[in-house]
């Protein structure tokens, strides 16, 4: 007899918005346990989104002491960390855990969600804004800053002028588990304007810290609320809402003086490719280590389903 398919369910919903068919998409695997890395790989390509993540869960002894484990596919590969997996998966734990009629956080009772990742447990914490809708914050490992990068260089691997770029504040780059150089770009134009030319990305990146994205952030936004406009931009496409690159930011504006130490402030992300986001970042300071970095925002779920094979 022909073996009987099997299904393993999955949630979909947006990360860094509250509205429907806006900020950035995520599937959910809620249960992967059987998958094996190819399949996740292969899982991950049919979803065809920027993120895939797969839950494993573990006995409740295991995931009190080391959170819940999950894996982080893009179509192309597995990363050890990325920011609206991190959010979005935390929350469909969460609202699972809602399910089983424990108590939904207020704002003086938030609850904690821990997941092991490939850079180890990273925290989402959740409660209810002002408004009453969930939200959620995750702690990202403290900052590690690299070099600075060259106004010339960047504007020519950009499609910019070098005085597009700010030269007020530098290009760096930091890394909270995954490395990005922050270019600030002066004007909404500028950054309308940017051509990437990533083959020569690619050669100076090899140059230089290896694996590297630019984070394009400007101080003038669309939003009166938000602090920095940001773009992500990679060879075949770009995202909507970066969480690992705007923990970099909150780090580099926090180091920078473009935000107060535990300021939380609003970057803005998403409005080029039509899926706006909105992230809200914050960072502390203990003697001159930057520490802390806070990415939070809120999530919307867009359906359920299940894959058989």
């Amino acid at each position: 007899m022909p073996q009987k398919p099997r299904r393993f369910s999955f949630v979909q919903l947006d990360v860094f918005s509250h509205r429907p068919l806006e900020g950035n998409p995520l599937a959910v695997f809620t249960d992967a346990r059987g998958l094996s890395a190819a399949t996740m790989q292969a899982l991950a390509r049919e979803m065809n989104l920027s993120e895939t993540t797969f839950v494993f869960p573990r006995p409740a002894s295991v995931e009190g002491k080391r959170g819940v484990r999950v894996r982080i596919f893009t179509p192309q590969e597995e990363l050890p960390f990325a920011g609206h997996p991190t959010l979005g998966t935390a929350a469909v734990l969460h609202a699972t855990q809602a399910a089983g009629h424990k108590p939904t956080p207020t704002a003086n009772e938030p609850t904690t969600i821990i997941l092991e990742l490939g850079v180890g447990p990273i925290p989402v914490v959740f409660s209810a804004d002002a408004h009453g809708k969930l939200f959620g914050e995750m702690r990202q490992r403290d900052p590690e800053f690299g070099i600075l990068h060259s106004r010339d260089e960047v504007a020519r691997l950009t499609g910019i002028a070098p005085n597009d770029i700010a030269n007020d504040l530098p290009i760096q780059t930091v890394t909270t588990g995954v490395p990005f150089a922050i270019v600030p770009v002066k004007t909404l134009d500028a950054v309308a304007k940017l051509r990437l030319d990533f083959p020569a990305l690619a050669e100076y990146s090899k140059r230089h810290d290896g694996a590297l994205s630019f984070y394009f952030v400007c101080r003038e936004t669309l939003a009166r609320n938000a602090r920095l406009h940001a773009r992500m931009i990679f060879s075949n496409g770009e995202d909507p809402a970066t969480g690992s690159a705007a923990g970099c930011a909150a780090a580099w504006m926090v180091r920078h003086g473009v935000a107060k130490p535990d300021e939380s402030v609003l970057i803005e992300q998403g409005s080029e490719v039509h899926r706006p986001s909105r992230l809200y970042v914050r960072a502390g300071i203990e003697g001159d280590c930057v520490t802390n970095v806070r990415v939070g925002g809120h999530t919307v779920e867009i359906l359920r389903g299940e894959v058989g094979f």
